[in-house]
């Protein structure tokens, strides 16, 4: 049973993204809890261009949002390469004849720190993002992500 589902959700993957079929471009809410697919940032495969679409974004508007989105991608990939050392040190806390105690604690430690800075970034960011946007840009943005079409 687990297998068949695994299977159709492959198959809906290839069909979706290698057909060019538009909504695999806004697929927030397949793939990890995170909704980071592939660096995807709020959950959509190509963030800037899905926001300038749904808000109407003028030209400063997109160049502003493509900074934003761009702090958070970089972000976002720190925190890849921070869950990569955790992951490692909880393997080296289990390696050895003994559980290392400090290895796995360290591990937890990069974790909450990498949960932190994202959270600081992503508030940073929502709020710069606010004050771009004209106030029906920002109840389209909220609906959005209400909704689940956005997934942050």
């Amino acid at each position: 049973m687990c297998h068949s589902r695994w299977a159709r959700r492959a198959a809906y993957f290839r069909h979706h993204h290698h057909a060019g079929h538009e909504e695999a471009e806004f697929r927030g809410w397949e793939g990890d809890p995170m909704h980071r697919e592939r660096g995807e940032l709020f959950g959509v495969r190509r963030p800037l261009r899905f926001l300038a679409h749904k808000l109407e974004l003028d030209e400063q508007q997109i160049a502003q949002l493509a900074r934003i989105l761009d702090e958070l991608k970089i972000e976002r990939a720190q925190i890849e390469v921070d869950d990569r050392r955790s992951l490692a040190e909880f393997a080296d806390a289990l390696g050895g004849e003994t559980f290392d105690a400090a290895k796995a604690t360290s591990g937890g430690e990069r974790r909450v720190a990498s949960a932190v800075r994202l959270r600081e970034t992503l508030i940073r960011s929502l709020q710069q993002i606010h004050t771009m946007l004209r106030p029906d840009q920002r109840g389209r943005l909220a609906y959005l992500i209400r909704t689940g079409v956005l997934a942050l």
